[in-house]
């Protein structure tokens, strides 16, 4: 039977009260990172923007053996973090278990603070965030949505280390899904999300409303994606998630990674194999437009109240007539949309390998330039009083609910 010990609660600097409002907490699994934690905690310790509130930090410490502890209890007595300290040792500890219960200690931190409205964030412990972190993530979540994801940039000094061919994958890779990412916001505009915008779902950077975090059912503890699949279960709860650009942290680029199967064995494999999978979703350009195009036509079908007439969509779609009618009865459009995807064969993810990206990144190129060129038409038309045969592509319909 696997064993859980807890060896130690406490706070950083003997601070055990807090004498500011608590707005946030920070959640940060942590193993073996002696290294790198100080920077971590240095770069959380200048955050801006915040008025007189203080930051709230969980370290879940989880089967350590390089001294962490003992460089988090060395480290100069913080300017205006709060810092909980857990030690546990747990022989089915894996990356989203721990991340869980960072985010479970963060999430009971708040609900103690009588905060109610309050935000948890959460980095990795091989990470640095930008001065203005939490302060950019609380302000995207007071505009009105439940959920933030970053971007994340490599750390200068790894990505040095790192084989060349590693990044000339990265940026074929990275320039194709900068133009599906596009595409998607061009035909299934989003008015919480809108472009500009990007896929990524990394726990070096999420930011979610206690509320929706609990609604959610919490960080899944998976051995691998915890990240991606807990913002599928925000989605799935009709939960606003904003992917934020301008957010931005910078995280490790080493290949010898403390998670199996995360960040950094992706890498590895790459390295090793050149032409291994691309992402899921970097699929070819067509069964991508199908996808998106789809998204919205569901959407306009819910919105419309009109989902519960199967023949519109069902039978495009390959899914049964029973799966359908009990698709249609979900009670959220993220479970529907979600389930349409499990169910239809035409909806499978089928990778790209790198070799083939080039190919389809100019199609795709071209079809964003047609669809900027139709924009600005919309735009040019609407601007001088005339009357356009198709829609513009900046939020507003290319048919209209009648026609879905």
């Amino acid at each position: 039977m696997p064993s859980e010990i807890d060896l130690s609660s406490s706070d950083l600097g003997g601070e055990a009260v807090l004498s500011k409002p608590l707005q946030a907490v920070v959640a940060i699994p942590v193993r073996n990172e002696a290294e790198r934690i100080g920077e971590c905690l240095r770069a959380l310790d200048v955050q801006e923007g915040l008025g007189a509130s203080e930051i709230g930090v969980v370290l879940f410490l989880n089967n350590c053996t390089d001294g962490t502890a003992h460089v988090v209890a060395a480290l100069p007595r913080p300017r205006r973090l709060v810092v909980r300290v857990i030690e546990r040792v747990f022989a089915g500890a894996n990356a989203g278990w721990a991340r869980r219960e960072a985010m479970e200690a963060a999430a009971a931190w708040l609900e103690e603070e009588g905060a109610e409205d309050g935000v948890i964030l959460t980095t990795d412990a091989d990470s640095r965030v930008p001065p203005d972190w939490v302060a950019g993530n609380i302000g995207a979540i007071a505009r009105g949505v439940d959920a933030v994801a970053g971007r994340i940039a490599l750390d200068e000094n790894d990505a040095a280390r790192l084989p060349a061919a590693l990044h000339a994958r990265g940026r074929l890779e990275g320039a194709y899904e900068a133009l599906l990412v596009e595409l998607e916001a061009f035909i299934d505009p989003l008015p919480h999300d809108p472009w500009p915008r990007h896929w990524t779902t990394s726990g070096a950077t999420l930011a979610v409303r206690l509320a929706a975090y609990r609604q959610a059912g919490g960080m899944p503890p998976l051995a691998v994606g915890e990240d991606r699949a807990f913002v599928s279960s925000l989605l799935t709860s009709d939960a606003l998630v904003r992917h934020e650009p301008d957010i931005v942290v910078i995280t490790s680029g080493r290949l010898d990674g403390r998670a199996p199967g995360g960040a950094a064995d992706t890498m590895k494999l790459r390295c090793e194999v050149p032409e291994s999978p691309c992402d899921p979703r970097l699929e070819p350009l067509s069964r991508a437009l199908f996808r998106v195009f789809w998204r919205r036509r569901l959407r306009r079908l819910h919105t419309s109240g009109r989902l519960a007439r199967i023949r519109l969509w069902a039978p495009w779609l390959g899914i049964r007539v029973g799966d359908a009618k009990a698709i249609a009865r979900l009670q959220t459009l993220g479970a529907i949309l979600a389930a349409v995807e499990a169910a239809s064969p035409w909806l499978d993810y089928h990778p790209l390998r790198p070799r083939e990206l080039p190919g389809h990144t100019r199609l795709a190129n071209a079809v964003v330039l047609l669809m900027r060129g139709a924009r600005r038409l919309g735009q040019w038309t609407r601007a001088t009083g005339g009357r356009p045969a198709a829609a513009g592509l900046d939020g507003t319909s290319l048919e209209t609910t009648g026609d879905a």
